[in-house]
């Protein structure tokens, strides 16, 4: 008897920091969310698309759950509310090494809005030992009631294609909602800017990764060569100086980290030109953070993709 097809959208939803942008890139088997160490990395949803013989899943990867303060914050949490309306499935994730905290009772204050199946997945098991799971799952289960408990780990796929089976099982029979050569919704020009961001990220610390955004100003395609051309924006001179770094070292091995991953990624030559301007409390600023936003740049660039 041959196999019916499920098709769905499951939306990846938890405080900053789990390891929700890790688990994406881990069932999607190619990197599309970037990843860093840094609170609050993811600022827009982002779709993973999972093609199994049987079954596509649409994996929503989302800002991590905080109380904002500040318009981008707020922009962050509006990306939240919609990317789980019209779901089939809401994925809550929490660090099992940390225990359950007031960030996870924030995720699971969003997750008692919704209507339909919620799954929890305790990510981070190859940090604990086993035996602290069953108190976790205990102290989470009087929280809200879950269609299904999950320990995986996102970093070394432990449990992670057990949960894609069962996310699986609880969606409706369907077409594929996109071609099985797709695997996200980020156009390449996204992807390019999210890359430098990650970079940005990795290479500084204290306040200057979050008050980075990176616009694409420029991204022609050629058969051998991608050209891109892009701004880091900052909201303070001394933020400038350090992320340009003594001589421009910093800057130099920001451009190349990003460059080398994107072409790995694409796999074409990549020519990147990077420039950092000041923004002055850019993150605080509604219009500055609608120029900044993805959709807008597509529009601008005039790419509707």
């Amino acid at each position: 008897m041959k196999k019916r097809f499920h098709s769905g959208f499951v939306a990846v939803l938890g405080r900053p920091n789990v390891g929700k942008s890790t688990f994406v890139n881990q069932l999607v088997r190619q990197k599309v969310a970037i990843v860093t160490s840094k609170p609050q990395t993811t600022r827009n949803r982002i779709l993973g698309i999972i093609n199994r013989p049987h079954a596509q899943l649409v994996l929503i990867d989302t800002p991590g759950i905080h109380r904002a303060t500040n318009v981008l914050g707020r922009q962050m949490m509006a990306e939240v509310g919609q990317a789980i309306e019209g779901i089939d499935l809401l994925a809550v994730m929490i660090d099992a090494s940390s225990g359950l905290t007031a960030g996870d009772r924030l995720s699971f204050e969003y997750a008692r809005q919704f209507d339909r199946p919620v799954f929890l997945l305790l990510n981070k098991i190859d940090r604990i030992a086993k035996p602290a799971l069953l108190p976790l799952i205990q102290a989470c289960s009087k929280e809200m009631t879950f269609a299904e408990i999950m320990p995986i780990s996102a970093l070394t796929g432990d449990g992670v294609e057990l949960a894609l089976e069962r996310f699986v099982a609880h969606l409706p029979e369907g077409a594929a909602y996109f071609p099985k050569d797709q695997l996200t919704d980020q156009p390449e020009r996204v992807l390019a800017g999210e890359i430098i961001r990650e970079k940005v990220m990795t290479n500084t610390e204290q306040e200057v990764p979050h008050a980075v955004a990176v616009r694409v100003d420029t991204f022609e395609e050629g058969r051998r060569l991608i050209r891109i051309r892009a701004s880091i924006f900052v909201e303070r001179q001394g933020q400038k100086g350090i992320l340009i770094g003594r001589r421009g070292e910093r800057m130099k091995a920001i451009g190349t980290a990003a460059r080398e991953e994107l072409e790995q990624i694409l796999g074409v030559q990549i020519f990147l030109e990077l420039r950092v301007k000041v923004q002055r409390d850019w993150r605080q600023n509604a219009r500055i953070i609608q120029q900044l936003d993805w959709r807008s740049q597509l529009e601008r660039l005039g790419t509707h993709d």
